[in-house]
């Protein structure tokens, strides 16, 4: 095996280093049903002005001049262009209609006054020239750019791509992610106990991957065995190959032989944080990466919070996030030499600690908004960065 590092890396190197060591996805062009959850490759661009037409905002009436009106016709969504508007004349019209060449407003049904019914009929009301009318390149004009390239495509956006009459985007896929969870230990079913323990890990994971943007294949558990874990690791065709419990250097933790017998580069061989020390970065030449993540299930988590994240927003072709400040009321003990992660909960006063953030625990993480990150020095943090611990979450405002 290749090393690349040789001691743990401090915090924000190991994540710079995780982020930078991802090849980003070729883009591809995918149907809109499947782009959600991707990230733009290109910018959208809008081909055509919307609306293409003068369209009436309400149901009521297209008038033309001022009051009274004479009802000379009707006006659907599916009408198309109509003859244009006389001066004294109106039709009835409804939300989303193109209005008639010549109208000077449209008069809402609940602020009409209508004296007999029919077309034929008159109506009367209270209008001003441009009222509820929207009008053509309102909301974007032909060629406009609405987002650059990078943003997530997110529901609302696959709805503006739509209105702009595309159907497909050009776009970064959503990275295949694999979880190989190891131990002889693990149960999956009922309670732990003298020589069990409940997989916490494996039911974690899936969740994480997906909110961080990519694909979850379904979780492979395995024994604590060298070969099963060298063929699962040949085997598995995916971007990012996450392994649990075997990160350590313990008698059952296989990891980096296994990786060493495939001709793997290791990029990172444990983090100065604390939990999530025995944590590790490999890479193969095809551009596979595999994140040894540590068997605790809170360490497990900010493995991937910290390394895993970073590899994915680089694959889906995204910058490495800027973390948010906030302050800490209470302070918060520094530690001499690693960063701490510490489970908070997020206030409008800053963030408060919950507690239960043994490397073992996820009651603390259960319950907190965010990670604080705590990077070291002699005495207390009064401010600290927030690493989300929903890795889909927009950063907040603190």
């Amino acid at each position: 095996m290749r090393r690349h590092a040789t001691s743990a890396l401090p915090w924000d190197a190991a994540r710079a280093l995780a982020h930078a060591a991802a090849t980003p996805l070729a883009p591809c062009s995918l149907p809109l049903a499947d782009a959600v959850g991707s990230v733009l490759a290109t910018p959208l661009v809008a081909p055509s002005a919307v609306p293409p037409v003068d369209r009436s905002a309400m149901d009521g009436y297209a008038v033309c001049g001022s009051g009274p009106w004479r009802v000379v016709g009707v006006v659907k969504a599916a009408s198309g262009l109509v003859r244009p508007l006389e001066d004294g004349h109106a039709c009835t019209i409804v939300t989303g209609a193109a209005v008639p060449a010549g109208t000077t407003a449209v008069l809402p049904d609940e602020e009409a006054v209508v004296s007999a019914a029919g077309q034929a009929g008159m109506v009367a009301g209270q209008v001003s020239p441009g009222r509820h009318i929207r009008r053509a390149g309102e909301e974007c004009a032909a060629g406009e750019t609405l987002l650059p390239a990078g943003v997530v495509v997110e529901p609302q956006v696959l709805g503006l791509a739509a209105t702009l009459g595309l159907d497909r985007l050009t776009v970064n896929p959503k990275p295949l992610v694999a979880s190989l969870v190891t131990g002889d230990e693990l149960v999956h079913r009922g309670p732990s106990g003298p020589g069990r323990v409940r997989d916490a890990i494996g039911p974690m994971l899936p969740g994480l991957i997906s909110r961080a943007g990519a694909t979850a294949a379904p979780v492979v558990h395995l024994p604590d065995s060298r070969t099963a874990l060298v063929d699962a690791l040949r085997n598995t065709d995916a971007h990012l190959i996450l392994v649990s419990g075997s990160s350590a250097s313990g008698p059952a933790d296989h990891l980096r032989a296994a990786l060493a017998a495939l001709g793997a580069e290791l990029i990172i061989d444990g983090v100065a944080c604390r939990p999530g020390h025995p944590q590790a970065l490999a890479r193969f030449d095809d551009g596979r990466l595999v994140l040894g993540l540590p068997g605790n299930p809170l360490a497990a988590l900010t493995a991937f919070l910290t390394l895993g994240v970073a590899a994915l927003h680089r694959l889906r072709g995204q910058g490495l996030p800027t973390l948010p400040v906030a302050p800490v009321p209470g302070g918060l003990a520094c530690h001499p030499h690693s960063t701490r992660l510490v489970p908070v909960r997020v206030g409008p006063q800053g963030v408060v600690p919950v507690g239960h953030g043994g490397s073992a625990m996820l009651r603390g993480a259960a319950g907190a908004d965010a990670l604080a990150v705590v990077d070291p020095g002699p005495a207390e943090a009064i401010a600290a960065r927030l690493l989300p611990l929903d890795p889909g979450a927009r950063p907040w405002g603190v």
